[in-house]
């Protein structure tokens, strides 16, 4: 008959006095209590590997860290897994090593991985803003988080003094950014669930705001505190260039020269510096271009039409003509960005396709074909609305009454007709 190992007591585990030399006392099952002479008790378990037979060993720890009902449940996990045909030694390490990548795997580097899938679909000035925030508001306290721990109880407490400002608009924008990088993060196979869903939901919601601007019949206004104020000649030019060419802050403040084709009249934005990394094709009016030829002896020599103050090698930041409008005391009455709703709203009193205005303005067309061939059809006819909208800027610039509806305008690479209200 097998010889059957009477199980060990607690009394016996804690009595175990160090020999001369090193002895075992046996629990059964395969466990083991190994001690040394220096009086140190290990628990080992005992077994033959089930891909080749061979016996091998595997420590569960040191007594008394490791007690004996501990021991006798990690001896139950080896051998159900044994029972499986899994090696236990060998899972142990895979083990451990999922749980290092995993920790390893944190928010931080997740949200740099993700920004970089994020960069090839959005400009480069919104991919920059959306990492500074991260790197303001999330990073410095749960940056280090592994991404798999990480709940919406942490994020939450995080933003509440944030919301507790009444920055309701900045933690919506956080909210969302951290939603994304949670989807980019199970999607990989980093975590099984977005714990993270819905969490705006615990905050106040931010009060919906009009873009700060003005009204068509306030633009001589304008132009003339633009005329009037105390600000470079660069940044002057900069505001009227963004008027002229309706094109958005950030857009206008990176502007090269290599992108501006004088034959054509044409100013090229890369896919890389638009909004919804698109190619956008500008019509340049003549008073466009006569803002070119102002700033070519200050920047004709440089890569940027508008270069930066404190670094000309760059180009001037994005907020420059937004803060140059606050200090002619547009403060909550306009923005920068809002030069573009003057032109939307101008041109649409005016009669002009809204079509043509929403092209004009690079807002996506869902429908892609309509797209690709809005993009040929409308640039001569946004050329010709450009022209108007640069002649109704000169008009209220000198307080002469500009031409009123698209009644006067000759539809330009359309025959002789006449564009329509």
């Amino acid at each position: 008959m097998p010889r059957t190992t009477k199980p060990l007591s607690d009394l016996e585990v804690k009595q175990a006095k160090p020999r001369d030399k090193e002895y075992t006392l046996w629990d059964g099952g395969g466990l083991c209590l190994r001690v040394k002479p220096s009086g140190s008790k290990s628990w080992i378990l005992s077994y033959y590997r089930p891909t080749n037979g061979k016996r091998a060993n595997i420590s569960f720890g040191k007594y008394p860290a490791v007690s004996l009902t501990n021991a006798r449940d990690s001896r139950h996990e080896c051998l159900t897994l044994l029972a499986q045909g899994l090696d236990p030694q060998n899972h142990k390490s895979e083990q451990e090593h999922l749980k290092r990548v995993a920790n390893s795997n944190t928010l931080e580097q997740v949200a740099h991985l993700w920004l970089k899938v994020k960069r090839s679909k959005v400009s480069e000035d919104y991919a920059d803003d959306v990492l500074r925030s991260l790197e303001r508001h999330v990073f410095p306290t749960l940056g280090a988080i592994p991404i798999h721990k990480l709940t919406a109880r942490d994020v939450i407490a995080e933003l509440q003094p944030i919301s507790a400002k009444g920055t309701h608009e900045t933690v919506k924008r956080i909210c969302q950014r951290l939603g994304e990088v949670m989807d980019y993060a199970m999607l990989s196979g980093l975590i099984d669930s977005n714990p993270l869903t819905g969490i705006s939901k615990a905050f106040e919601a931010p009060r919906k705001q009009n873009m700060p601007t003005l009204q068509p019949d306030e633009l001589s206004g304008l132009m003339l505190r633009i005329n009037q104020a105390s600000i470079r000649i660069s940044t002057r030019c900069l505001i009227e260039w963004q008027l002229h060419t309706m094109v958005r802050p950030s857009e206008a403040a990176g502007a090269r020269w290599e992108e501006i084709d004088f034959e054509k009249a044409l100013w090229t934005i890369p896919a890389s510096r638009m909004k919804k990394r698109k190619a956008h094709t500008v019509p340049l009016s003549p008073q466009s271009l006569a803002i070119l030829e102002r700033m070519k002896p200050i920047s004709g020599n440089r890569e940027h039409v508008f270069p930066g103050d404190r670094n000309p090698k760059a180009h001037t930041h994005r907020q420059t003509a937004n803060m140059a409008i606050k200090r002619m005391g547009y403060t909550g009455e306009l923005v920068a960005h809002g030069l573009r709703s003057i032109a939307s709203t101008t041109l649409n009193e005016q009669g002009f396709d809204p079509d043509v205005i929403e092209s004009a303005l690079a807002h996506t067309d869902k429908n892609e074909v309509r797209a690709a061939y809005n993009r040929a059809e409308y640039l001569e006819r946004r050329r010709t609305m450009m022209y108007w909208w640069s002649d109704f800027i000169d008009a209220a610039t000198t307080g002469r009454a500009p031409r009123s509806g698209t009644k006067h305008l000759r539809v330009v690479g359309s025959g002789p007709q006449t564009a329509q209200n």
